[in-house]
């Protein structure tokens, strides 16, 4: 018996690749930066995703994982 759906965003790598898709839609405002809210409204409220799932999409973004712009992870060296 299955009491759950599967979520689309439970993997931090999808929820990063929907962000960078996201974000690649926005118009940059200076210094190549973007609102935050901009990316927050529409993956939280559009693409129905957790604050849980959103954050780890963050993070795995921030921790040095790279992904080309067509969302594949890729290794950086720093």
């Amino acid at each position: 018996m299955k009491f759950s759906t599967d979520r689309s965003y439970a993997d931090p790598e999808a929820a990063a690749r929907k962000l960078l898709e996201i974000a690649n839609t926005v118009e940059a405002i200076q210094d190549g930066r973007i609102h935050i809210e901009k990316i927050n409204g529409p993956m939280l409220f559009k693409e129905g995703a957790s604050p849980t799932e959103y954050k780890a999409g963050l993070d795995l973004k921030r921790d040095g994982v790279r992904l080309n712009r067509f969302g594949i992870p890729k290794s950086v060296g720093f």
